[in-house]
């Protein structure tokens, strides 16, 4: 099975038991917007921890019942987030949500020593699902905004959670491409040889439940043509359902062209703390908002 667009994720959940979503600093119309859709649509119940005034004032502008949700009055937009967490970690909500602060505040608070979301060992990814239009199914990405330079430990990390979100979509022998600049194994190239490392790492089943090939450049993950002329002979190449980024830059840069340029559909979730947590841009649309739920929705225990 595989999904060709996000709205998919809705019908894949409909039927599993109903999450809480906490969102920290919900003060803008998207956030609470696309809450709202995930209220009504049955995906979550929600508690919007911010300054209650500035949440009554957009639903009231926006026509939303805050009837519809648990307010939590917080006026700092760190005491909100702090909350939230706390809120998680009392097991009064399964997944959480940024709103309108910044990624900085957001990540410290996850990763706060003592109060945080993270377990001792835990690695924290970021995961996306996008559907690029030239494309013929969903794509899995990671990292792209987390892990700067990720080492071997953190890229077979990184590389279990993509596997995890594909199978949660359905697809049950996910393609995982590890991205490098060439198809070479080159030793002077430490992404090329981290590709080869896990590509025979999921060969003597160390990473299991997918198929795994790599080093794989961006063309040969995505394009048969390429792979073609290339004369590349890969059961990933051409058809990947998951692509490994090799640092921080190219998935971002990755992430974000098709964001602008292709105006695509996507949604960004951090995962490696106890909850999933919903990682989208605070100027991302209401509608990559609500497929952010959704797939954390999807991911949730």
């Amino acid at each position: 099975m595989h999904l060709t667009h996000l709205e998919q994720i809705f019908g894949l959940i409909k039927n599993r038991p109903k999450q809480h979503l906490v969102s920290a600093w919900p003060v803008d119309h998207h956030t609470i917007e696309a809450t709202e859709k995930a209220v009504d649509m049955g995906l979550v119940d929600a508690t919007l921890v911010g300054d209650k005034r500035q949440i009554l004032d957009i639903c009231k502008t926006g026509g939303i019942d805050p009837a519809r949700f648990n307010i939590v009055n917080e006026t700092t937009d760190t005491s909100a987030i702090a909350k939230a967490v706390e809120l998680i970690n009392k097991q009064k909500g399964s997944l959480l949500m940024k709103g309108n602060l910044s990624t900085d505040k957001y990540m410290h608070a996850i990763l706060h020593k003592e109060r945080g979301l993270m377990d001792p060992g835990s690695v924290l990814s970021h995961v996306t699902v996008m559907k690029i239009s030239s494309y013929h199914k969903l794509l899995i990405i990671g990292d792209v905004a987390i892990i700067p330079l990720p080492d071997l430990k953190q890229k077979v990390a990184i590389a279990n959670y993509l596997i995890s979100t594909a199978h949660s979509l359905g697809i049950k022998e996910p393609k995982l491409s590890v991205l490098a600049v060439t198809e070479q194994v080159l030793p002077g190239m430490p992404a090329c040889v981290d590709a080869a490392i896990l590509s025979k790492m999921a060969e003597r089943n160390q990473l299991k439940g997918a198929l795994v090939d790599g080093p794989l450049s961006l063309d040969l993950s995505i394009n048969k043509g390429s792979v073609k002329i290339k004369g590349i002979t890969s059961n990933v190449a051409g058809d990947a359902d998951c692509i490994l980024f090799p640092n921080v830059e190219s998935g971002n840069v990755f992430y974000k062209t098709n964001a602008q340029y292709g105006n695509e559909e996507q949604a960004a979730i951090v995962v490696g703390a106890r909850v999933p947590a919903v990682l989208s841009s605070r100027g991302d649309s209401t509608q990559t908002k609500l497929y952010s739920i959704a797939l954390a929705a999807m991911l949730a225990k």
